[in-house]
């Protein structure tokens, strides 16, 4: 790859010069942030989008403007109803998408939460594990027919993965205290282990899957999070930076936030991004467990590319939510 994309490039850098009319995607959290600009980009370089979010009316409000600027380059954006704290609304979302029939080129779950007070979804699953992992696990399993060969699964990581690996044991926090970022951390190991399983079991039929850390953006993301708890952060990362001889830190804007997705979407090959993390436009090297923690340090811990980790977490995940998911042929 010779691509001079990076940290600071852009959706539409990446986006440069590629049509995308005739292909389908599904992006899910479109009501905001990230997903908004995943949605407005593919579908500006003529790309049929599909966007799923749990309010469909804050959805439409969101992508109102995008949706003109798709049509003007051929392109368009629709939504589905998803709540991915519910997995009845994942499967009512799944039935409907595959009663329709049209395949989709490209997956991106991109919804998610971070940081949430204690709570469990409709099922009683843990928040994060339940809204970030299970619903995105029972919806990318479900829609796996749609998916032809030369397509792909692009799960939404983060580098919080680093605060913590899944526990199989205890997925649910009964015996362990709760703390808001293990959970998220863990949450989003899981995201990384589901790509790696999933790529594993269909990159015989073409399909392949990979995770991403858009990297450290100001979203609705944060919510939960309250100022002072932000600013603290802040101050905690860049007192790391500048004992490493590094600059103050900076949030990457939504289009730079989203460019990985796309980038790993339709424009990094297949063979290179799959069952891989990636971060800032390129596949990110595998760092030690001890090392640091911040939005823009680059890395994947071990564990979580780990490929017997990953079919674990796999066999949870499929007792958790009740179903058992083969390779389509």
């Amino acid at each position: 790859m010779t691509e001079p994309f990076g940290a600071k490039s852009t959706t539409d850098e990446v986006l440069l010069g590629v049509d995308l009319r005739g292909k389908r995607f599904l992006v899910t959290g479109v009501s905001a942030g990230l997903g908004v600009e995943t949605a407005r980009a593919l579908a500006s370089h003529g790309a049929a989008v599909v966007g799923a979010a749990r309010d469909l009316v804050k959805a439409e409000q969101a992508i109102s403007a995008a949706r003109k600027e798709s049509e003007a380059g051929g392109g368009s954006i629709e939504l589905v109803q998803l709540d991915l704290a519910n997995l009845a609304s994942v499967r009512a979302c799944a039935d409907k998408l595959l009663a329709d029939g049209e395949p989709f080129d490209v997956i991106i779950a991109n919804a998610g939460v971070m940081a949430t007070p204690p709570g469990t979804t409709a099922d009683g699953f843990e928040t994060q594990f339940g809204t970030n992992h299970l619903g995105h696990f029972l919806l990318v399993n479900k829609l796996a027919p749609l998916l032809p060969n030369g397509g792909r699964v692009v799960m939404l990581a983060s580098s919080g993965h680093r605060f913590s690996d899944v526990d199989l044991n205890d997925p649910g926090y009964e015996r362990t205290p709760y703390d808001p970022f293990v959970a998220y951390g863990r949450s989003k190991t899981a995201n990384i282990l589901f790509a790696v399983a999933f790529d594993q079991r269909h990159r015989s039929r073409g399909v392949r899957a990979t995770a991403v850390h858009p990297g450290g953006i100001q979203t609705e993301l944060g919510r939960h999070m309250s100022e002072g708890q932000l600013a603290a952060l802040v101050e905690t990362i860049n007192n790391q930076l500048a004992s490493e001889g590094k600059p103050p830190f900076q949030f990457k804007s939504v289009p730079q936030g989203a460019a990985t997705s796309v980038w790993s979407a339709v424009v990094g090959s297949a063979e290179i991004v799959g069952g891989r993390y990636c971060e800032n436009c390129h596949v990110s090297d595998v760092v030690a467990d001890d090392a640091v923690i911040t939005p823009i340090s680059e890395g994947v811990r071990r564990y979580a590319l780990d490929p017997a980790h990953a079919e674990e977490l796999w066999r949870k995940s499929e007792e958790m939510v009740g179903e058992t998911f083969n390779p389509t042929s």
